[in-house]
């Protein structure tokens, strides 16, 4: 019941068509490969005074890239707030990621954010609410809180998101983070409640999601997160361990 109320508040907010809810989060053990098929990729220099690992850009497709820009290996990850799986991918993966793979400069890292659930748009609005270079720490860490979030959530009962669902619409996602405790959690990491509450009441804002997150499905049939691209091929739903081996092969090691 609770689910439901959440993704009609959703459904009601965003402005794009977008069926919420029929995507899964979850991870598919399916491509493992230990092989290393592809040449052995040379690692590339950050310029002078700079390092890889600290270079961080919007793309054109509405993602953040960490890394060198014209890394020749490039990995995105389709990712969403509220999934679990992401979650612990994001815990057992990133430092790795970066450190070993983005910081030689041959591999790229790119966020891009998917619309799971009702959750993830008033959740994506505010990572994306500060600075560029904010956007990958805040949803590392939010990833990491992710459990309170639900809590907050199921203790806030069905009442309350029926008043929710009553509101204007450009109220809503306000409301919706402020019981997810969301608009807390951002503020206390430099997104004041202020600066939150402009960032929420966009609708354009949740719109861009919506419309990324469609695009996502229609170019690379992405379904469920976490979903990884290398160079431009989804190669599927897995755990780091398994998209470990699929960067080496690709030739980063």
């Amino acid at each position: 019941m609770m689910r439901n109320r959440l993704r009609s508040i959703t459904l009601g907010l965003l402005v794009a068509p977008l069926a919420l809810g029929l995507a899964a989060c979850g991870k598919k053990e399916d491509a493992a490969a230990g092989a290393t098929s592809g040449e052995p990729v040379a690692r590339v220099a950050a310029p002078a005074g700079k390092a890889w690992a600290d270079v961080v850009a919007k793309t054109p497709d509405g993602g953040y890239r960490l890394g060198n820009p014209d890394a020749p290996i490039k990995l995105v990850e389709y990712g969403a707030l509220s999934c679990s799986h992401c979650a612990e991918f994001a815990k057992e993966s990133f430092e790795k990621l970066r450190d070993d793979y983005v910081a030689s400069g041959h591999v790229s890292y790119e966020l891009r954010y998917f619309m799971l659930n009702p959750f993830d748009v008033p959740a994506s609005v505010l990572a994306t609410c500060g600075s560029t270079e904010a956007v990958i720490p805040l949803s590392e860490q939010f990833w990491a809180w992710q459990p309170t979030m639900f809590q907050n959530i199921q203790a806030a009962g069905d009442a309350r998101l029926q008043q929710i669902n009553a509101l204007p619409r450009d109220q809503q996602l306000v409301a919706v983070a402020d019981v997810a405790g969301m608009t807390e959690f951002f503020a206390s990491r430099g997104i004041s409640r202020d600066q939150g509450r402009t960032c929420l009441a966009d609708t354009a804002r949740a719109k861009a999601f919506a419309d990324q997150t469609q695009k996502a499905t229609d170019q690379y049939a992405v379904t469920g997160t976490p979903t990884f691209i290398i160079n431009g091929n989804n190669v599927g739903s897995m755990g780091w361990k398994e998209l470990e081996a699929k960067l080496q092969q690709a030739g980063a090691r």
